[in-house]
């Protein structure tokens, strides 16, 4: 191993992605599992990998240098990066690494770290302490190597999953799920064996080369195969979820993608019926819905800053027992305040079941109420001098927040405006109180002046 520094490009505020071999490598992971066990000291650790065709060399990589520091390994193998967080808690190991990219083309990878309860491992909590060690190549050799073991934590996980509904209870919905050659289904085979509902599967198997694509939702072009499905099979819903399936997205039994804004105020009201008053965590980009239907089923809205550290930490905080991000990120405080993809569909079916209603009447008058924008990115050169220009030009008589960027709100409409982590990219998001024309109206106005 090198002891020269070098300039790590794949780590990340919250996590370590980037292309293989150019920028994550067999060597570095062997380097970032010394790195963990120097700074953490863990005594044992769970370790999985998606699909990816890189992940079994990487994880290999990454076991044999924890293992040479001494630390113990349980290797759960293929598995989506919840799995790891559920894992990490339930194991009472003392940290959990996923290889990774979710989302990203079939040549990247990357890792998410978490601690012990599974707590996450971001730039503030031990992750750029990761990455200096590595970068050194700072060895650790312990007198006695750790073990290695295989486990199946998948019954118990799929038992977790089931707990947040009755089954019994559920309608025989059709729903189209689509894995996207991703992780989820050999999870969503196993959940199909202790439900009456009838699925039609796409892209079901896992496949690291990713022959349909991307597995991302979010990109327009890849919701037609959903949305078709819906349609032809008369399905109830639509699921979707991205690689490594800690995002679930939405299509109700119109085949129409559903902004996950206003899925975070069905999960919500859902959880409040069973502990009455408790907090709800949301992020400050798009509010307004969710912050009213909390407040009609009696619980307490609480803003956090974006990102799955900030949430996480706060629903601790708060002792929240639900967070929701408009990105389609849901986080539950019984999965150790962690973010499952699995969770909202099961809740989401439950609800469809017992209000009778199609998922498009659940969200229609919620969509009519607060119209958005859908979260718009633009590439600029000095996002910090826009976002204060329009602050001094566009905001005269707007209640300001800096919560989480820029968000102002004047009496019927609201906006935020934010910088990426990792690109000079700012993304806008708009609402408005029942008025689509002002929302786009408004929307058309602040794109205009952050691109010229």
């Amino acid at each position: 191993m090198t002891n020269k520094p070098e300039k790590l490009t794949c780590f990340k505020a919250y996590d370590i992605r980037g292309k293989v071999p150019s920028e994550l490598d067999e060597d570095l992971a062997y380097r970032i599992g010394q790195a963990y066990a120097a700074h953490f000291q863990p005594r044992k650790i769970v370790i999985g990998h998606d699909i990816r065709l890189s992940g079994p060399a990487l994880s290999k990589a990454l076991c044999n240098g924890f293992r040479t520091a001494g630390v113990d390994i349980v290797d759960i193998g293929l598995c989506g990066t919840e799995e790891i967080y559920f894992a990490a808690a339930n194991l009472k190991v003392d940290g959990g690494i996923i290889i990774t990219a979710s989302h990203n083309p079939a040549d990247y990878n990357g890792m998410k770290l978490v601690r012990s309860g599974a707590r996450p491992i971001s730039g503030d909590t031990g992750l750029k302490e990761i990455e200096s060690l590595a970068a050194q190549g700072h060895q650790v050799k312990a007198a006695r190597k750790g073990t290695y073991t295989r486990e199946d934590p998948r019954p118990a996980y799929i038992k977790h999953l089931l707990s947040y509904i009755d089954p019994g209870e559920l309608k025989p919905l059709t729903i189209v799920a689509n894995c996207g050659n991703g992780g989820a289904g050999p999870v969503l085979d196993l959940l199909e064996q202790e439900l009456p509902c009838k699925f039609i599967k796409l892209q079901a198997k896992p496949d690291g080369r990713f022959p349909n694509g991307v597995p991302n939702p979010l990109l327009p072009e890849n919701r037609a195969a959903t949305s078709e499905a819906v349609l032809t099979h008369h399905a109830d819903l639509g699921i979707a979820w991205d690689g490594d399936f800690d995002r679930c997205f939405f299509f109700d039994e119109q085949g129409r993608f559903l902004e996950g804004y206003y899925i975070v105020g069905l999960l919500a009201q859902a959880m409040l019926q069973h502990q009455p008053g408790a907090r709800i965590i949301h992020d400050p980009r798009l509010t307004w819905n969710t912050i009213e239907l909390v407040k009609q089923a009696g619980g307490t809205p609480v803003m956090s800053k974006t990102g799955h550290a900030f949430i996480k930490e706060r629903m601790r905080l708060e002792d929240a027992i639900y967070g929701g991000e408009m990105s389609a990120h849901h986080y539950f405080k019984d999965f150790s305040y962690c973010d499952s993809g699995m969770i909202p569909w099961l809740l989401i079916g439950d609800i469809i079941s017992k209000s009778g209603k199609p998922l498009s009447a659940l969200v229609e008058e919620r969509m009519a109420s607060y119209p958005v924008s859908g979260e718009i990115n633009s590439r600029v050169g000095s996002p910090d001098a826009i976002i204060r220009a329009i602050e001094r030009q566009l905001c005269p008589g707007g209640q300001m927040d800096y919560t989480d960027g820029l968000s102002v709100e004047f009496d019927n409409y609201r906006f935020n405006l934010r910088k990426s982590n990792t690109e000079p990219l700012l993304r806008l998001n708009v609402e408005s109180r029942g008025d689509e024309q002002l929302m786009r109206e408004k929307t058309a106005e602040l794109l205009t002046f952050i691109n010229h």
